[in-house]
């Protein structure tokens, strides 16, 4: 197949790229700084049409994952990014899908298991309770939810007969490659830095990256559409995670980290929060259901695998040097 991904420079972009690559599929990505990779890469600005919409006519699917990194500081500025990013970016390749003379038969849209409410009683499947509205969450992360809408408004809006379409609510991506959240967790434990963050019951979901991967390569291949958690099946609470983390890695000990302590370091890490705080307890109902899969439904596992992973990496860096 020939397959576009809009935004597909980042960590999670990357990991696709060269999953899709590997296949022997023809992969291209849209970047707004091209540069050499084993597929191609061509150059776009995420918002306007362009000589890059003759790449969208005659291929097989679009991956769009286009979306500044929320892992930052909620400023003015940060936030018109956040939201135009994935805005303009979602319009602009359904324009191109609209306009092209053989669209793609199928468009997978990046979209966030954010959007759920933060609640502790019941996980959120595709029908879960959307955020926004909480008594126990912080008005500050309104702001989260009002960006997942949107996004998802931009895409259900876009005029792509023929194109079948999907919404992907994913949860945290875990890889073991440096700069990645898996990365920064495991550098906490490291570190003995490793426990339990505020009161530990917020939940926590996630996916082993060749889940994900797996996940995208069942989604084209079959006739699902419409919105679908990309998560796996088992999330658990902060403690619950940091502690099998903490076990995978050898680690005996982790110091925790209270609310007020998490708001002082975030602000001299210029993030927030609302990304450890909030609990996010999303589950897969609709892969479930249709038959997918997973090699890693719970987090023992994937942890371990991670951990070993990215030890393998880090002797292969070394050795390098």
């Amino acid at each position: 197949m020939k397959v576009v991904i809009p935004g597909g420079s980042g960590q999670v972009g990357t990991v696709l790229a060269r999953a899709l690559h590997g296949d022997g599929h023809d992969v291209v990505v849209l970047s707004r700084r091209p540069g050499i990779r084993p597929w191609r890469v061509v150059a776009w600005d995420g918002a306007t049409l362009g000589n890059w919409q003759s790449e969208v006519d005659g291929c097989d699917v679009v991956i769009n994952l286009t979306g500044r990194s929320v892992d930052c500081r909620y400023t003015r500025a940060n936030c018109k990014e956040i939201l135009e990013s994935r805005v303009l970016s979602t319009r602009v390749v359904g324009q191109a899908i609209a306009r092209a003379s053989r669209p793609p038969r199928v468009w997978l849209q990046a979209s966030t298991a954010t959007i759920y409410a933060h609640r502790y009683d019941r996980p959120n499947d595709e029908s879960g309770m959307l955020g926004g509205n909480e008594l126990t969450a912080p008005s500050s992360w309104r702001f989260s939810i009002d960006v997942a809408r949107a996004w998802e408004r931009a895409f259900e809006e876009a005029a792509t007969e023929g194109t079948r379409k999907i919404a992907l609510r994913s949860a945290m991506t875990l890889r073991p490659d440096r700069g990645g959240v898996f990365d920064a967790l495991l550098g906490l434990v490291r570190h003995g830095l490793g426990g339990t963050a505020g009161d530990g019951r917020q939940f926590m979901s996630w996916i082993h990256y060749e889940d994900f991967v797996a996940a995208v390569r069942w989604l084209i291949d079959h006739d699902t559409e419409g919105i679908v958690n990309v998560a796996a099946p088992n999330p658990v609470s902060n403690a619950e995670f940091m502690r099998i983390l903490r076990e995978a890695r050898g680690a005996s000990f982790g110091l925790p980290a209270s609310k007020w302590m998490l708001e002082i370091g975030a602000v001299f890490l210029r993030t927030e929060t609302e990304l450890i705080l909030k609990s996010r307890r999303v589950v897969p109902t609709r892969l479930l259901e249709h038959g997918f899969t997973f090699k890693f439904p719970a987090w023992g596992d994937a942890a371990r695998d991670l951990c070993h992973q990215w030890e393998m990496t880090r002797t292969t860096r070394s050795s390098a040097a």
